[in-house]
């Protein structure tokens, strides 16, 4: 991943997961709390690939292992993040747009279902049986209600900003390349000289002068 793409992502993972735990988690919402931290690996993804997904996701669900107040084993929600931005990635077009935001949504409504059951089957694998509790049918259910409202107000403005910021480099470029090729066609490309465009007028104004002088003073002797 580029310089550009790791600080945009540690600071919005970061920013997300502050907003997760002090706003979202404390609302005491039914069933599930709203998924912030995976709609941002989400909308990431959805722009950087699988590739780069995999690696946002990693690195956010182990920020959130260690971030209080987790109870749960180190690496469990790195593992479903993981996943889910990798297969989320794979759905990114070539040309890095996305054609509607049926697909996003969709996308969305998976993920949720799909992290709910991953995060769920892995604690049954340690031990975790919270899950049953609480009711998984419950958990699944509200997890995408709830991630599905809230997907229009950041996924789009996530991606957005991350293809803004993935093509400053080139936009600079571009505009570099087209300051150079104006001023080399300026300079010497259609074989105008300003300079010399000035002198030649200069010259021309100076003539003018003279023969009018000489207009004038013959007028005066006759």
């Amino acid at each position: 991943m580029r310089v550009n793409r790791i600080l945009l992502s540690s600071s919005l993972v970061v920013v997300a997961l502050v907003l997760q735990v002090s706003v979202l988690a404390r609302l005491h919402l039914p069933g599930a709390v709203p998924d912030l931290l995976l709609l941002t690996v989400l909308g990431l993804a959805m722009v950087y690939g699988h590739v780069g997904g995999a690696l946002v996701g990693f690195g956010a669900g182990l920020l959130a292992d260690l971030a209080p107040p987790a109870d749960h084993a180190v690496g469990r929600y790195a593992l479903v993040l993981c996943v889910i931005g990798y297969l989320a990635g794979l759905i990114k077009p070539e040309n890095g747009r996305l054609k509607s935001a049926t697909g996003p949504m969709v996308v969305v409504v998976a993920a949720a279902i799909g992290s709910t059951l991953l995060y769920a089957g892995v604690g049954a694998l340690v031990g975790d049986t919270a899950a049953r509790h609480v009711g998984l049918g419950s958990l699944l259910f509200t997890a995408a209600l709830y991630d599905l409202l809230l997907a229009p107000f950041v996924v789009p403005g996530l991606m957005a900003l991350a293809r803004r910021a993935d093509n400053d480099p080139l936009a600079e470029a571009n505009s570099s390349a087209k300051s150079d090729i104006s001023t080399g066609w300026l300079s010497g490309g259609t074989g105008l000289r300003i300079g010399s465009q000035r002198g030649g007028l200069k010259v021309k104004a100076s003539r003018a002068r003279t023969a009018r002088a000489g207009r004038i003073k013959g007028v005066k002797r006759l």
